[in-house]
């Protein structure tokens, strides 16, 4: 199993661009099986789960072109078939997306369970009920059975504002007879990507952005071409990277649109210190990390919840930057009820954490970090611990990090352009 050799404690400088958005190019490539015509993507993050996602829509006849850099066009004229290998389901979440597009496609599928992240629960029934909702039957035996004749517009509440099923609900109402109005939407960066996308290829959607979209049917979709947006996921995480290791990190090619509540959580919250220079952002040199109390003194909490609040992604990231700060703050990650599983392993390195309950946690800090053998768990509480054995004395291990390699393009590659002392062993 891979695993990376991290020694901390030296000064990262340098200037990183993040990889496209992760959970932009997931639906994104599941709704290029909305056309019959050649889509041309740029910008599209090669990690994990997106290979794990192109194996999948290879596997059902799409025509995958090479690689040329961050570009990759893909020409989906024939599905040829509509069960999906339920090992390369079980690797990634995002392979329920593709109930929305080839319900559309193909009218029916044998959907095998998803897999992804071990947070907590993770409902689908969010999923079939939009689905049902647009027309779909829905039966679930060993893998969820799904068919449709013929899909219809629906005025469709959502019961939670889940991205992946706002996303599905989106695909499958796109080529629906009919007019949907999706209503308790989620709003995040990269359900506006997939949505300025499919507009490109003839798809009439208003609302981007806000919690409610209207969805005109139409009957077919052209190929087009689309450059993802940056990740926000990765340019919080590099901010964390940023405040507790030494050094100035320029960010290249940020949207600051996309920042706000996250900036104010690390920058207001946190204390760190970054300006806006020529389109980057930079985080500065000579942090003194300290947590800002609420009025009177109170103890601040940092939550996470639906966009545009802060996301549940970074919540990992934040959590490791308040080690390093002066004062106490509780993280309370409301979405995910085994996502803060991972603070043991920071406490074993010298963290002083209380871990009250699944969804909450006292962070007192700051904090000496001492190097340990790692194991990664998921994606975003893999980075929050190689962003830890950055900021440590002495050496550490993190085993498992093809979990890392799901969600982080090369990301060893990047660290060390800045600085890191970090080796991929095989």
């Amino acid at each position: 199993m891979s695993k990376f050799i991290i020694e901390g404690g030296h000064p990262l400088r340098g200037s990183v661009t993040p990889s496209g958005n992760k959970n932009a190019a997931l639906p994104i490539l599941a709704a290029c099986l909305l056309t019959d015509q050649p889509v041309t993507l740029h910008n599209v993050p090669r990690i994990g789960d997106v290979e794990t996602m192109l194996q999948l829509l290879a596997d059902l006849g799409v025509d995958v072109g090479e690689w040329q850099g961050s570009t990759l066009t893909l020409y989906a004229r024939r599905v040829h078939k509509a069960t999906l290998d339920a090992g390369l389901c079980r690797q990634v979440r995002a392979s329920i997306l593709l109930a929305g597009p080839l319900l559309a496609r193909c009218g029916e599928l044998q959907l095998p369970l998803p897999g992804g992240d071990v947070i907590g629960r993770r409902r689908v029934d969010t999923h079939l009920l939009a689905l049902q909702a647009l027309g779909a039957e829905v039966a679930f035996g060993r893998n969820f059975e799904m068919s449709a004749a013929r899909l219809r517009g629906a005025d469709v509440l959502l019961d939670e504002a889940s991205v992946t099923a706002t996303e599905n609900s989106i695909m499958a109402a796109v080529l629906a007879e009919g007019t949907t109005v999706i209503r308790n939407a989620a709003s995040e960066p990269h359900v506006q990507d997939l949505c300025h996308f499919l507009n490109g290829l003839g798809a009439r959607i208003t609302g981007i952005g806000s919690n409610t979209l209207v969805i005109e049917g139409v009957s077919h979709l052209s190929g087009g071409e689309f450059t993802l947006c940056p990740d926000h996921t990765e340019i919080g995480s590099f901010i964390g990277l940023g405040a507790v290791t030494a050094g100035e990190i320029r960010i290249r090619n940020v949207q600051p649109s996309q920042l706000r509540m996250i900036l104010f959580v690390f920058r207001d919250r946190l204390g760190v210190k970054m300006r806006f220079e020529d389109g980057d952002l930079v985080i500065e040199d000579g942090q003194e990390l300290c947590i800002r109390p609420d009025v009177g003194g109170a103890v601040p909490k940092i939550d996470d919840a639906p966009w545009p609040a802060f996301p549940a992604d970074l919540m990992s990231i934040a959590l490791v930057v308040a080690t390093q700060a002066r004062g106490t703050v509780l993280i309370h990650e409301k979405m995910f009820e085994s996502r803060l599983y991972f603070v043991d392993k920071l406490i074993s390195m010298g963290a002083q954490i209380i871990l009250c309950d699944p969804h909450r946690c006292v962070v007192v800090g700051p904090s000496r970090l001492q190097g340990q053998e790692l194991i990664s768990p998921d994606i975003r509480a893999g980075m929050a611990l190689l962003i830890a054995a950055l900021c440590a004395e002495g050496q550490s291990t993190i085993g498992n990090i093809g979990q890392i390699d799901r969600g982080y393009e090369r990301i060893d590659e990047k660290l060390r352009r800045l600085g890191a002392r970090i080796e991929r062993v095989e």
